[in-house]
């Protein structure tokens, strides 16, 4: 277990490509749907009481379907941040030093070394997975915020017994 657990305060995730499987369902229309995990909510219950979770996105065009799964159903805290702005964003809202990020794109690579620990999906883009403290075995959507809920907790604040869940 790290000696620094008790500064980890809050566990910022983004939303496509983490929570989601990153695609996107269009129609002549535009966007109409994004693929969440059914385990991801899971893993949240977890870190819950250890953490404080954010989630943030840069999808204006499928904010409502963000919105309807991430603050309605799973009841987290949801900002609109675009991806170049989400270094100063954090900055200004977050002591870094007491927060563990989990992202996948380029753009979310760039925040890393910023940030007390780093987590990226295994589908991830490659600079991402590079620049990442953990990469889960489980892909985007497909059950990796409840992997990387499970090792923060473990890593940080010592061992989960399934039987006691």
């Amino acid at each position: 277990m790290e000696s620094n657990t008790r500064k980890i305060k809050n566990f910022i995730f983004d939303v496509d490509g983490v929570f989601t499987t990153g695609q996107f369902l269009y129609t002549t229309d535009g966007k109409f749907a994004k693929v969440f995990g059914a385990h991801d909510n899971d893993g949240i219950k977890l870190i819950k009481p250890y953490l404080e979770v954010h989630v943030i996105t840069a999808d204006k065009r499928g904010f409502e379907i963000t919105q309807k799964r991430i603050a309605e159903d799973m009841r987290l805290i949801l900002h609109l941040v675009g991806e170049g702005d989400r270094l100063k964003w954090m900055q200004k809202n977050f002591n870094l030093e007491e927060c563990v990020f989990m992202g996948d794109s380029m753009h979310d690579a760039k925040i890393f070394g910023h940030v007390a620990y780093s987590i990226s999906p295994s589908n991830a883009f490659f600079i991402a997975k590079k620049e990442a403290d953990f990469v889960t075995e489980a892909r985007s959507g497909e059950g990796a915020v409840a992997e990387a809920c499970w090792h923060v907790i473990e890593k940080f604040f010592g061992p989960l017994n399934i039987k006691k869940l």
